[in-house]
């Protein structure tokens, strides 16, 4: 321990002691269960901003880190830890989550659904207290990994949120649920142990190098990236290739990059609009940082490698993503494609390996998550409503739910990028940081912009204008509840939207490290400023995107 409180173990014991309370509760407790769920997803988010405030831009790279011995004999510790690029996800996580448990209040209630669709009185009833339980479980095991600075601590957890995550799904889902579960699960299992090997064999050149001691390794991320910079720990070519493919193969599949996104589709459409959004705006974000974290960290030199195999898969992401949601006839699916074309812009932020590329990366994990979130749960109170998930069943929404449909408008709006709205800074750095050294992969990027305006906007005209289609000329508008979940993530797109400067402040600092090492620059202008324009040295290198502190 460093003296310090811990607030990171803290911050995950939290939603795990309110799992373990919401699920010991007396079955007919339904809406205590319910109540003190959002109460402990409350507490989290005071503790995030507790966190967030103490964090410190010009500080240490990790901060509030804590370390204590687990399994010696294999150097393995707790130890948690957070950089900006952390703490902002940290916060994001916090964030949704009580919007999420308010959004679901009524996702467990009532009988189960049958594998034909049904729910007559002979269903399954649900358990409330698993939902909610569930939920809290998933929050702590993703605050535990982007907080984790042990190798060995982030995949035991990495792993572990599949649990909590197949029940959700296969337990509570639509009519084909337990096939999406399934297939969630085997496409992620296949992941984890691919990364599992990978983990074995980084941890056995380290103790190959004595990076701990004579004979011994360690999985301490800080001193293995310290140790893979100074040349220490020297890693042949070949086998840092091959690790680099195992940890980069895990998070892929769970971030999802093309073509290893095929799960997603079906756990989106049958999993509850809640629980598809924990998927898409929480966990996958762990994949995503961990290519940040790991990947880049542990091993630059293969990072710089694959670098262009991996744009190039994910500018593939972009556009399939985007044309297939143009195609698609299920709303939720439909959405479930934006995702996938959303996340190559990540990932394309991400492998540019530029300051512009990677803050607008990072940026866009904490945007998609708001607007993806916003999105997803109007069209579940939509789909609830009506009853059916299939666009051609609705028509006219707007004369019957005007406020319901405004606000879809927005989310959609923020879906595709519109300036003004949050995700446009995200995306507009990430194809300048991109464009700047893999100029032929921006260009092509952008078609993704002009097909999101296509399949929000044809969306939305099939939905909610035109004449009111039978079975929607009674739809309530949204009620007290539903605008507090709706209103704050509107708001944040709209803060965001114009003044991302606060999260960037945070972040650049650690994308400056993160660079450092993997040993990149940004890429100077073609055309330099003119010798008549003098710049001192000293204000030249004070500046970073948008403000950012170097």
């Amino acid at each position: 321990m460093n003296g310090h409180f811990p607030w990171l173990t803290v911050m995950a014991a939290v939603p795990f002691a309110g799992a373990l309370a919401v699920a010991v509760l007396p079955a007919a407790k339904r809406t205590l269960a319910k109540n003190l769920a959002l109460l402990v997803t409350l507490v989290e988010l005071v503790l995030a901003i507790i966190v967030t405030v103490k964090f410190s831009p010009d500080g240490d790279r990790f901060q509030m880190t804590e370390s204590y011995a687990w399994i010696k004999s294999f150097g393995v510790h707790w130890s948690l830890g957070v950089d900006g690029i952390g703490v902002v996800l940290i916060l994001l996580t916090a964030v949704l989550m009580p919007i999420l448990i308010l959004a679901s209040w009524h996702d467990a209630d009532g009988p189960q659904v049958r594998m034909d669709g049904t729910a007559g009185e002979s269903a399954a009833p649900r358990s409330t207290h698993a939902f909610f339980a569930l939920m809290l479980a998933v929050e702590a095991m993703v605050v535990v990994s982007f907080a984790a600075t042990d190798v060995f601590v982030f995949y035991i957890f990495f792993e572990a949120m599949l649990i909590p995550m197949y029940f959700l799904i296969g337990g509570f889902g639509g009519a084909q649920r337990s096939y999406a579960a399934v297939k969630f699960l085997l496409y992620n299992l296949l992941g984890g142990l691919v990364m599992l090997a990978a983990v074995v064999g980084l941890y056995v050149t380290t103790a190959d190098h004595d990076l701990a001691g004579p004979g011994q390794g360690t999985f301490d991320l800080a001193r293995i990236a310290q140790a893979v910079s100074t040349g220490e720990l020297h890693i042949s070519p070949g086998a840092e290739k091959a690790m680099f493919l195992g940890f980069m193969f895990a998070f892929a599949i769970k971030a999802p990059l093309w073509p290893f996104h095929t799960w997603l589709p079906d756990t989106m459409t049958e999993a509850t609009p809640g629980v598809a959004v924990l998927v898409t705006a929480m966990v996958d974000k762990v994949g995503t940082f961990a290519m940040l974290r790991f990947c880049l960290e542990l091993f630059p030199n293969a990072s710089k490698t694959f670098a262009p195999l991996v744009i190039t898969l994910a500018v593939i992401g972009i556009i399939y993503g985007a044309l297939l949601a143009v195609g698609q006839t299920d709303i939720k699916r439909l959405i479930a494609y934006t995702s996938i074309s959303h996340f190559g812009f990540i990932i394309m932020g991400i492998f540019a390996l530029t300051s512009q590329g990677h803050s607008g990366a990072t940026l866009y994990m904490v945007n998609h998550g708001f607007s993806t979130a916003a999105l997803l749960l109007i069209a579940g109170f939509m789909i609830t409503r009506r009853g059916s998930k299939t666009i051609a069943d609705f028509g006219g929404v707007q004369k019957v739910a005007p406020v319901l449909a405004g606000t879809f408008l927005v989310a959609g709006l923020a879906t595709l990028s519109l300036p003004g709205l949050a995700p446009f800074v995200s995306e507009f750095l990430v194809l300048v940081g991109t464009f700047s050294r893999y100029q032929a992969a921006g260009i092509v990027a952008t078609v993704g912009i002009i097909l999101a305006a296509l399949y929000v906007l044809v969306l939305y005209q099939r939905t909610m204008t035109g004449p009111v289609k039978a079975g929607v000329e009674k739809m309530r508008d949204l009620n007290v509840r539903e605008l507090v979940v709706v209103a704050p993530l509107l708001a944040l797109l709209l803060v965001l939207g114009v003044y991302p400067k606060p999260i960037l402040d945070v972040v650049n600092p650690a994308v400056d490290d993160t660079l450092s090492q993997v040993e990149k620059t940004d890429p100077k202008p073609a055309h330099p400023i003119s010798n008549s324009v003098q710049v001192p040295v000293e204000q030249a290198a004070a500046v970073t995107p948008l403000g950012g502190n170097k």
